[in-house]
């Protein structure tokens, strides 16, 4: 199999996306030693803080849309959000991801910025924060990034401008160009860049998953969180659920294109996302068993879950915080994973790079 090699081409992927059978235990075969070499049987815990569902874009695959008028929208206190930050350091997690809807405002720009501030002094600067709040100015991701913000999750959904357009409103606040170019501005800002993409969408080729793939790959990024497309009633994309692939099918697709990611960027961190669980409950490990090294408990207060939904069956969501925990360790060490409590976890790929530049 060619996919030994660092680099593959379009039509390679193409293929090793379309592998069944023996070709397909292969390629996971393939993916879990690299993984292993690379970065070893560790699994990184990111405590995920949903802060916020309000948001100001109308993409038409999101649950949390402003279209959405269902939604009951919400604002975690700073207070709630530092207690939850708190617990993850207690826990010896490592790390945060703080994820919210997308706003541009001073308003808002001011209250990460000094959430991060608390954040760091809460914690002695015993915790990595990632941010996941959307599209910014360079000088908003600046300001954050000085704030003590270390990585930024920007997931572009697909890399097709073609296939963008039919999942976004057409208008001024949904632009592909504008995307793209605020990976590029992270990067200047010094954050370990992520991103990620759905898979499985209406209208989406396996072309065009070969095409995220190598565009991953071309913008040197270094975390990655990307799971199958799971409709929501209240969305436009709804109408098009009976023309999408089976959920199994959209489940195995996830697991092969996390393997060609981590044989294609063998140090990066790769995220085994809750969607996955969604489709099946062993999702997640399987996820680590076939190249992801990290994997995000729900920190969010219970009583928010059920309002962040970005995708219908959204699991989990009535857990505790230390149950979530608990079941998480039980399950990962089926895996024959340990998980790395205590440590960062930061992107050996990003680490490589930042030395290389000095």
């Amino acid at each position: 199999m060619k996919a030994t090699n660092h680099t593959l081409c379009h039509q390679e992927i193409v293929e090793l996306l379309s592998t069944e059978g023996d070709a397909r235990k292969t390629l996971f075969e393939t993916a879990a030693r690299i993984k292993r070499e690379h970065l070893g049987n560790i699994v990184y815990f990111r405590g995920l803080i949903e802060f916020s569902n309000r948001c100001h874009k109308n993409c038409l695959y999101c649950g949390i849309r402003s279209g959405n008028k269902t939604v009951v929208r919400y604002d975690l206190t700073d207070e709630e959000i530092i207690d939850a930050a708190r617990f993850a350091f207690d826990n010896r997690y490592g790390s945060i991801v703080l994820q919210s809807g997308e706003i541009e405002s001073h308003a808002f720009t001011g209250r990460v910025d000094n959430l991060l501030k608390q954040i760091h002094s809460a914690t002695n600067g015993g915790l990595r924060v990632t941010l996941s709040c959307g599209e910014q100015t360079a000088d908003v991701y600046r300001r954050w990034y000085e704030s003590g913000a270390q990585r930024y999750l920007l997931r572009i959904e697909t890399s097709s401008p073609i296939l963008y357009s039919k999942l976004h409103a057409d208008d001024s606040k949904h632009s592909f160009r504008r995307r793209i170019q605020c990976l590029d501005d992270l990067r200047k800002a010094g954050y370990q860049v992520g991103t990620g993409v759905m898979i499985g969408l209406p209208f989406q080729t396996i072309s065009d998953l070969a095409d995220d793939l190598l565009f991953m790959t071309g913008v040197d990024i270094d975390m990655v969180g990307m799971g199958p497309y799971l409709e929501h009633s209240e969305t436009p994309l709804f109408k098009y659920r009976h023309e999408l692939l089976p959920l199994d099918t959209r489940l195995g697709l996830t697991f092969k294109m996390i393997a060609v990611l981590r044989i294609l960027m063998k140090n990066i961190n790769i995220a085994a996302t809750t969607a996955l669980q969604t489709i099946e409950q062993l999702g997640r490990e399987k996820a680590i068993m076939v190249g992801a090294n990290v994997i995000m408990p729900n920190i969010t207060p219970g009583s928010y879950r059920d309002d962040y939904l970005l995708y219908d069956g959204k699991p989990c969501t009535d857990e505790n915080p230390e149950d979530c925990k608990t079941c998480l360790e039980a399950r990962i060490a089926l895996t024959g994973h340990e998980i790395a409590y205590g440590e960062w976890g930061d992107s050996a790929h990003y680490s490589l790079r930042d030395q290389g530049n000095k």
